[in-house]
């Protein structure tokens, strides 16, 4: 279905690396491309715009894709989007997509569930919409839980130190993956207490995701992309 989407568009919105890899071979020739991604602190076209542009390009008689590089509806604003297409009768198709947790956590080889480490998982925002980083604490700050964080780079000392101080050990496992499932992939291992001074001296490059937790200890052992 997604392929299909692609091949019909006259416009796609999104970021150039979504561009390459979803669409090689698959787009129209004459198809344009608006370039809206995101960056920590930079943003190509405000959200808002976005939204009134898929809007005002569909009712022009346009095709759209926006393309996303995980699953719209997990932190990919897919919501928001279609929240103004839904307002102004704008017919759409939505292709869930597979989120960066489950992409990069399988990439990494770290299982985000183990019967004997995690029976739960949680997905959070490394920040807030207005950018802060006052998260959950006690609700995240649980035993036998994985707790996966997107957008987690810039605030990954106060991240860390605020698990900490609400009650998880210093000594639990965490590990920031870059760049996940492409070739340009790093895994980077430690501890709550140290994660964020090993990243620090480490040349990391966005889009990152952080998984926190005892399955983490599984990686050394079940790591099998980029090991040949």
């Amino acid at each position: 279905m997604g392929i299909q989407l692609i091949r019909a568009a006259d416009q796609w919105r999104g970021a150039p690396q979504r561009h390459s890899h979803a669409a090689r071979g698959n787009e129209k020739k004459d198809a344009e491309k608006i370039y809206a991604g995101k960056q920590s602190s930079h943003h190509a076209l405000p959200q808002e715009q976005i939204n009134r542009l898929l809007a005002d390009l569909a009712k022009a008689g346009r095709r759209v894709v926006r393309l996303k590089g995980g699953d719209p509806f997990i932190f990919g604003r897919g919501g928001e989007e279609i929240e103004t297409l839904m307002a102004e009768g704008i017919h759409f198709q939505v292709v869930p997509g597979i989120t960066a947790a489950s992409g990069c956590a399988a990439y990494a080889g770290i299982p985000l569930t183990h019967r004997d480490y995690a029976q739960s998982v949680a997905f959070v925002t490394g920040h807030l919409k207005d950018g802060s980083i006052d998260l959950e604490w006690d609700k995240l700050a649980v035993a036998n839980q994985t707790l996966v964080i997107y957008m987690g780079l810039q605030g990954l000392e106060q991240i860390c130190a605020g698990l900490i101080s609400h009650g998880c050990p210093p000594a639990l496992p965490a590990a920031l993956i870059q760049q996940g499932t492409t070739r340009h992939q790093k895994v980077l291992t430690g501890t709550l207490a140290n994660l964020a001074a090993i990243v620090a001296q480490a040349d990391v490059k966005a889009p990152t995701l952080v998984i926190v937790g005892e399955v983490v200890r599984l990686h050394e052992k079940l790591a099998w992309f980029g090991t040949d």
